[in-house]
């Protein structure tokens, strides 16, 4: 009997921490990794009004920056103190495509870093091979 309630004790306790714990949801972040004028152009369309909260880097015009994550406004109005909704913040990260021994940049190891790094490998592949083509004389 003792060793039935212990067992059930212990279920019981682990249950109530999985539903303390356990209960999260996970929220998508709609604007994370677009460009500031893709993301503020679809925040305005969903009528919202955006206000740049924070940024880090100076090295590409605010449009090409990357929003790195944005949140819903978490603050009152001054004017009657209800919830401001129609707002939406967007961190932004400025930095140039990847950094190197003279420029400042986003790393190599980071999602951000790789993918530009992939981008501009490809397109520079790209010029090359145009350039091959326009040099090679028709035979």
């Amino acid at each position: 009997m003792k060793k039935l309630l212990v067992i059930g004790s212990g279920a019981a306790c682990a249950f109530a921490v999985s539903a303390v714990l356990g209960t999260g949801i996970a929220a998508a972040d709609d604007y994370a990794g677009q460009s500031y004028a893709d993301a503020s152009s679809a925040a305005s369309d969903a009528g919202q009004t955006v206000i740049v909260a924070a940024r880090v880097g100076d090295k590409v015009s605010e449009d090409e920056c990357l929003v790195t994550r944005s949140q819903t406004a978490p603050f009152a109005s001054a004017n009657d103190g209800v919830h401001v909704s129609s707002t939406v913040q967007f961190y932004l990260n400025c930095n140039a495509g990847v950094a190197s021994a003279t420029k400042p940049g986003n790393s190599l190891a980071s999602e951000v870093g790789r993918s530009t790094k992939a981008a501009e490998d490809e397109a520079a592949a790209q010029e090359q091979q145009e350039l091959e083509q326009v040099s090679t004389p028709d035979e």
